[in-house]
């Protein structure tokens, strides 16, 4: 079968796309025919190299996908060949006590497909079937594909561990990525008023109509500034930020007092200073979140499927030009997701 694959960590030139041995399931595991795929900036870290992540290579990566059921392993009782499933990727033991109290995602063992083992972005894909959810038929392959990561992600941070409530604020910083377009869709469904960074005009237009009430051009003035004056300087309840260290003093500065910001991620680097004077003296939280429990993922995706949120799709490209993709996210092209698409299945559309 082709793959995605690299050899050695590096820039996008280590991205190949070739021959890779056929996948087979296990007693556990699924084989699905990958229709589609989707990135995430994960894929870029991991391709880069993660301190503390030793991968066997070569390595496909890709945490999103979707497709149809092939085969299953002698154990799989959920599935059955001719299925329509989408990959949801975080990996939990089930038996630490975090997952004996249903917090999986805060599992010891927690990992992610794509990031530490082998990922999706392959013609086929050998599955755990606990991986996998099912798609309606109506959905199509690109949406099922860009949805699971991004959505669960989100739905996780904003309403559980951010316990987001109606009539609150919230600002959402980088809304153009995968992470930051499903929050803003996520506050505006709870009833919160959504305030929104973005880099374009164009971008910021996206933004409004996916839910936000006020856009703010982070690379044109200070956003902490703009949101103190749109708030009468009170600030907001809760701010996003998935970017780290260029942006996490300016969220501080952004929170109402007793306002917390919630962070799934650091694409910008891990280390800013931790601003504890302005955090206790503002009796301010700050909140981590990780992927999503099983339950959680069913409940944002039955929202996507009905249409409720709408992944937004900025390319779709063949699997050979995956690097394009790669460069589409580090250079923050365009609103939404990037999918990739087998070569094999792309030259048939």
């Amino acid at each position: 079968m082709k793959a995605v694959q690299f050899r050695d960590h590096g820039d996008r030139s280590v991205i190949e796309y070739g021959d890779f041995p056929d996948a087979s399931p296990d007693r556990d595991e699924v084989l699905v025919d990958v229709k589609a795929g989707a990135l995430n900036h994960l894929d870029v870290w991991t391709r880069k190299g993660m301190p503390g992540v030793d991968l066997d290579m070569p390595h496909v990566p890709g945490s999103d996908a979707a497709g149809t059921v092939v085969e299953v392993g002698e154990d799989v009782t959920r599935f059955e060949p001719g299925d329509r499933v989408a990959v949801s990727a975080g990996v939990y033991c089930g038996e630490c006590e975090y997952c004996r109290h249903g917090e999986y995602s805060m599992c010891v063992n927690y990992h992610i497909i794509g990031e530490h083992v082998r990922g999706v972005h392959s013609e086929r894909a050998a599955v755990p079937e606990d991986n996998l959810v099912e798609v309606p038929t109506g959905v199509d392959w690109e949406t099922a594909a860009a949805a699971p990561l991004v959505f669960q992600t989100a739905w996780r941070m904003l309403l559980t561990r951010g316990e987001l409530e109606a009539g609150e604020s919230v600002l959402v910083l980088g809304a153009s990525g995968g992470v930051g377009h499903a929050a803003v869709q996520i506050a505006d469904y709870a009833g919160a008023e959504v305030y929104a960074t973005a880099s374009s005009e164009e971008k910021l237009g996206y933004a409004e109509a996916v839910g936000a009430d006020h856009v703010i051009d982070y690379e044109a003035e200070d956003f902490a500034a703009r949101v103190r004056e749109l708030t009468d300087k009170r600030g907001v309840d809760m701010v996003v930020d998935h970017v780290g260290e260029a942006t996490y003093p300016d969220s501080l500065k952004s929170l109402a007092k007793g306002g917390r910001v919630v962070t799934c991620g650091a694409t910008t680097g891990p280390n800013p200073g931790a601003g504890l004077n302005r955090i206790f003296w503002n009796q301010l939280s700050v909140v981590g979140s990780t992927m999503a429990t099983p339950g959680e993922v069913d409940d944002v995706l039955e929202l996507v499927w009905d249409g409720t949120f709408e992944p937004r799709i900025r390319e779709v490209l063949p699997m050979s030009e995956t690097a394009r993709a790669h460069e589409l996210l580090e250079s923050r092209e365009g609103f939404g997701k990037v999918v990739v698409v087998p070569d094999s299945e792309y030259e048939s559309r």
